[in-house]
C-alpha cells in the first residue's frame, strides 16, 4: 500500500476535474448501481503510464469532450485495495490491471481499454481514442 501523502496529487488530478473518488466496496457498488446513462470507471495507479499518458488523457478528454459520461467515477490500485477489487468484479472477465478503463451503459460494460493498450501511447492518442468512445455511447 502506498503512503496517503504520495498518492494524494496524483488523485487529485482527477477529482480536480470531476471525478469521484470510490474508496471503498460499498462507494463501489452505490456507484454501479445507478444502471442509468453511463458511468466511466478509472484505475487510477502510481506507474510510470498512469502520470505520463492516462492522468492526463483523461484530464484532457473531460475539458475538451463533446460528450461525457453521466458519472465519472475512480479507485486507486495499490491504495483502496477493497475498493479496487470490488470494481474489478465489475469488469470481469478483464484481468486485473492498473492503469485501466471501463464504460458501463445502462449498468452493463461497453468498453474497456486495459493497460497494454495505455502504454507507449501518448496522452492526446488515449484522449482522441475515449472522445470517440464518448460520442458513440454517452
Amino acid at each position: 500500500m502506498y503512503p496517503a501523502e504520495l498518492v494524494a496529487p496524483m488523485k487529485a488530478d482527477l477529482t480536480g476535474v470531476g471525478f469521484k473518488e470510490l474508496t471503498s466496496a460499498a462507494d463501489v457498488d452505490t456507484a454501479m448501481a445507478d444502471k442509468e446513462g453511463t458511468t466511466f470507471l478509472f484505475f487510477n495507479s502510481v506507474c510510470g503510464c498512469a502520470a505520463g499518458a492516462a492522468r492526463p488523457a483523461l484530464k484532457n478528454t473531460v475539458q475538451s469532450a463533446a460528450k461525457l459520461p453521466t458519472h465519472l467515477v475512480t479507485v486507486f490500485a495499490g491504495v483502496d485495495k477493497e475498493a479496487v477489487d470490488k470494481a474489478r468484479q465489475y469488469t470481469l472477465p478483464y484481468p486485473p490491471s492498473s492503469p485501466s478503463m471501463a464504460l458501463f451503459k445502462d449498468g452493463k460494460l461497453v468498453h474497456f481499454v486495459e493497460r497494454h493498450q495505455i502504454e507507449g501511447n501518448s496522452a492526446a492518442t488515449i484522449s482522441e481514442h475515449l472522445k470517440k468512445v464518448f460520442e458513440h455511447y454517452c
